[in-house]
């Protein structure tokens, strides 16, 4: 039987396989986690910090020479964080990546659902919206963050309402806008902006009132995909703190087998006055 003192020295002789010497002399750029769900902690404007569950990928470089890398250790340094993930302490996390996992280079990947209260238009009946907030980080010699949101809106369509005697056909939405910033924000306020960009917003609980504000809003405000993605681009060029921008919208057709699709990239400061637009709808007819 196995003295508690055996266990112990056979514990201190276990090989570290992840250390051995590797000699094919090729590079891995990214090596780690991926898909891990776990329970964070968030930043909200309202409430100080808000509970929700991430989907989580994390990575550093491995030098040729070594065989592995130490695949708990991701877990270890995202344990010591999850009470308190934002885009404040990030570039302190991917330093910490690198540091214990002796690497060059660290990046990780964080999707979470995050929920805003709002309040119908009319009746101010409340509830809670859902959007989808992602982050990216990478930190070589310096740290490199994008934040991204994804939001639903209504657009309805400016030519369908010209051509018609009476309505317009509408569709739901999802627009995807990432940035790279010079200090923190607060996700609400990317969120306001962008859903400020199209025919209406959208609400999670509507009464009939509501519900008749929303759909005469969208009638006297059509837009096309174009519309909507050129005007939070407008809204990102007038914010000093963004330094970089994409903005997609794909519209979710509701007299059509597809969608429409615009995107926007700008990279403040080198590009000037002119947006890189590319729509797959080549012509009016075809919305």
């Amino acid at each position: 039987m196995r003295t508690m003192r055996n266990y112990q020295m056979q514990l201190m002789n276990l090989k570290d396989i992840q250390n051995q010497k590797d000699h094919r002399k090729i590079e891995i750029n990214k090596v780690g986690v991926k898909s891990i769900r776990y329970p964070i902690i968030v930043l909200d404007k309202k409430n100080k910090t808000q509970q929700t569950v991430a989907t989580i990928n994390m990575y550093v470089s491995l030098p040729h020479h070594f065989k592995g890398t130490h695949m708990s250790r991701f877990i270890e340094i995202l344990n010591a964080y999850r009470q308190g993930i934002s885009i404040k302490n990030l570039s302190q996390i991917l330093i910490k990546m690198k540091e214990k996992l002796h690497s060059e280079s660290a990046h990780i990947e964080i999707e979470f659902p995050y929920f805003i209260e709002k309040q119908a238009p009319v009746t101010g009946a409340k509830s809670l919206m859902e959007y989808t907030c992602r982050i990216w980080g990478m930190h070589n010699q310096h740290a490199d963050l994008i934040v991204g949101v994804e939001v639903p809106l209504m657009t309805l369509c400016p030519c369908s309402k010209e051509i018609s005697n009476y309505g317009a056909h509408n569709q739901r939405s999802l627009v995807t806008v990432k940035v790279r910033f010079r200090k923190f924000f607060w996700i609400e306020d990317l969120i306001d902006i962008i859903e400020h960009c199209a025919s209406s917003e959208i609400y999670p609980l509507l009464k009939r009132p509501d519900e008749k504000f929303v759909t005469e809003q969208a009638f006297d405000n059509p837009m096309f995909v174009e519309d909507v993605v050129r005007n939070i681009g407008q809204k990102l060029d007038n914010d000093p703190n963004i330094i970089w921008y994409s903005v997609e919208s794909e519209n979710l057709e509701s007299i059509h087998n597809h969608s429409a699709y615009a995107f926007i990239e700008k990279d403040v400061g080198t590009i000037s006055g002119n947006h890189r637009v590319f729509s797959r709808i080549e012509s009016d007819d075809k919305r």
